[in-house]
């Protein structure tokens, strides 16, 4: 029960930290969402909503992914990165949504991991951003997040996935999964997290990774990053200016 107790601690200090989590791929349906989390793949969210306007402009259903030109949907995702591979993806998605579900995103676990570019992380994002059904997303991010913090010590998505739903109500896993990935981004980086201006400090296994000192807040990113520092305790006036304005990975 430590454990749980303090994962469910923890979730309820980032659910008040970042009460703007949300999925960072622009979408308006379910089929905009697994286009753009297919699209993701090696690329940040960013570069991903610079693309989408215009694609799915041009492809606004299965259909026409099915029976898209190839080149010319190469040239409008190209920079993506992996497009040719992606190209398959959405024009074999395209197919099988049409052939399969009269066009339309399935809306269970089951049906979604057997579509073409669609592995059980995207599978969740759709289901609970798409679809309201809560799905646990184990990103890069939320692998070592839950890991640094000592949630799990899992290391196939998998089984993180089921480890961590077994400490996090179920009701909370969409947004959860949200509010782990806006602070693994913001906050908790890879190589030198902010621990100094970090709001998870004191229930935090892993504190003292990064600096503990004030000046910690120098590392936080974002246009929150002074927000962030403030609800740390820490003084927001050492946020610089270019972290406040810089894109968050």
């Amino acid at each position: 029960m430590g454990r749980k107790r303090r994962a469910r601690r923890m979730a309820r200090i980032l659910a008040e930290t970042h009460p703007d989590a949300h999925c960072e791929l622009d979408h308006g349906n379910a089929l905009q969402l697994a286009v753009a989390t297919i699209l993701s793949a090696q690329c940040t969210d960013k570069r991903v909503n610079e693309v989408t306007p215009k694609l799915f402009a041009r492809y606004p259903t299965a259909a026409d992914y099915a029976g898209a030109d190839r080149a010319e949907l190469e040239q409008l995702i190209k920079p993506t990165g992996f497009f040719r591979n992606k190209t398959t993806s959405l024009i074999n998605l395209g197919q099988a949504l049409v052939e399969r579900y009269d066009g339309e995103v399935p809306g269970r676990l089951t049906d979604l991991v057997t579509l073409p570019g669609i592995g059980r992380k995207t599978a969740n994002v759709i289901l609970g951003n798409a679809f309201d059904v809560p799905g646990i997303t184990v990103d890069t991010h939320f692998q070592r997040l839950v890991r640094r913090w000592e949630w799990t010590d899992e290391t196939d998505p998998v089984k993180i996935e089921h480890a961590i739903g077994a400490l996090i109500e179920k009701r909370d896993w969409t947004m959860l999964s949200h509010r782990v990935i806006f602070h693994g981004r913001r906050v908790c980086h890879a190589r030198k997290p902010a621990c100094g201006a970090c709001t998870l400090a004191a229930a935090c296994p892993a504190y003292g990774t990064g600096p503990t000192d004030p000046l910690a807040a120098k590392l936080l990113k974002g246009p929150r990053a002074r927000d962030l520092a403030a609800a740390a305790g820490v003084d927001p006036d050492l946020v610089p200016a270019q972290a406040a304005a810089a894109d968050v990975p």
